[in-house]
């Protein structure tokens, strides 16, 4: 959560560190919510996933929504480590995302709403680094369940740029993929800020609007 003076850069897949078969301990249930944080979830369902910086703050962005909103959990993805730690994340050797994974009722709340949270809530211009947060850990990223959710964040990704030339900004340098295996974060972490309201939160928007999915 705070700056490590690490590569901005991902390393080779063959030096990447090498992880562990079983997975790492965590939480049960939603800290808030109550719900189960690994599942079952109710019929009806759909997962997105997102990376915008330290994953403490990205997560209570999305609780926050309220209804709708199934759980949320941080964790690890986009990268070739194999069930990481915190820790190991942290050295810049497992080219993983903190990211955040939100589970929600597309009957009450939209995908285009959670990317429209997505991008408000943090500056998508800066590559390899969110504020003073560095690393490719902190990169912006959304990972996509269907091509449905590829096809709208491609939609809001160009709305949005549009958005940002007109104040000034720079070009978005969020990755767009397929959602990868997501590796639940260690028990401290989720929902961290709701245990802890005065925590760390180094994320902090451009202060430009998103017109998608303004509507909800």
């Amino acid at each position: 959560m705070f700056l490590f003076k690490k590569s901005a850069a991902k390393v080779a897949t063959t030096v990447a560190l090498p992880g562990r078969p079983e997975e790492v301990a965590t939480a049960m249930n939603h800290y808030l919510l109550g719900t189960p944080l690994k599942g079952p979830y109710p019929e009806g369902h759909q997962k997105a996933m997102f990376g915008l910086g330290c994953f403490w703050g990205a997560e209570r962005k999305f609780w926050g929504l309220g209804k709708g909103i199934i759980a949320t959990a941080v964790g690890y993805s986009g990268g070739d480590t194999p069930n990481p730690t915190y820790d190991e994340v942290c050295t810049g050797l497992t080219n993983h995302n903190e990211v955040v994974l939100v589970v929600f009722d597309p009957t009450k709340i939209s995908y285009e709403t959670l990317l429209k949270t997505f991008w408000e809530s943090h500056n998508p211009t800066q590559g390899m680094r969110q504020g003073n947060d560095v690393g490719t850990q902190y990169r912006s990223g959304i990972y996509v369940y269907s091509d449905a959710q590829r096809e709208a964040a491609k939609e809001s990704l160009q709305g949005y740029q549009d958005a940002l030339n007109a104040r000034g900004h720079s070009a978005i340098t969020t990755e767009i993929e397929a959602a990868g295996p997501f590796y639940f974060a260690e028990d401290y972490h989720q929902q961290y800020l709701a245990k802890v309201p005065s925590g760390y939160c180094g994320l902090g928007g451009t202060g430009v609007s998103c017109p998608v999915g303004a509507r909800g």
